[in-house]
């Protein structure tokens, strides 16, 4: 991901901002780059090491995927129109009664 030398050249304040994007915290004192480099060289490695501890995150089992899928088919997808009543009402901007309760259903449904 990123290499040693890639990230010596930066400041500890580039450092720190950049943990701080990907919400990583420093190895050891953050007041020294080293602690930084280390989180940043080091963080993907742990993170599939953790994948394969069955730490954090799993993978979801054939039998959850198919029933995935399944939901997903009977939602089908929304027209042109009913996308961009879902980014409306996103931006909670709503209609005016009685139509206001049945705007919800499709923003409740995009959002699962």
């Amino acid at each position: 991901m990123f290499t040693r030398s890639e990230l010596e050249i930066k400041t500890t304040a580039q450092l720190r901002d950049l943990c701080r994007r990907y919400g990583l915290k420093p190895t050891g004192n953050g007041g020294y780059k080293t602690s930084w480099i280390v989180t940043l060289m080091a963080f993907p490695q742990i993170a599939l090491a953790q994948l394969r501890q069955g730490r954090g995150l799993k993978s979801p089992g054939f039998s959850v995927i198919q029933f995935l899928e399944g939901v997903v088919d009977e939602m089908n997808s929304p027209t042109d129109e009913q996308a961009a009543l879902i980014k409306l009402t996103m931006e909670r901007k709503v209609m005016s009664y009685p139509d206001r309760y049945d705007q919800r259903e499709p923003t409740e449904l995009a959002q699962g």
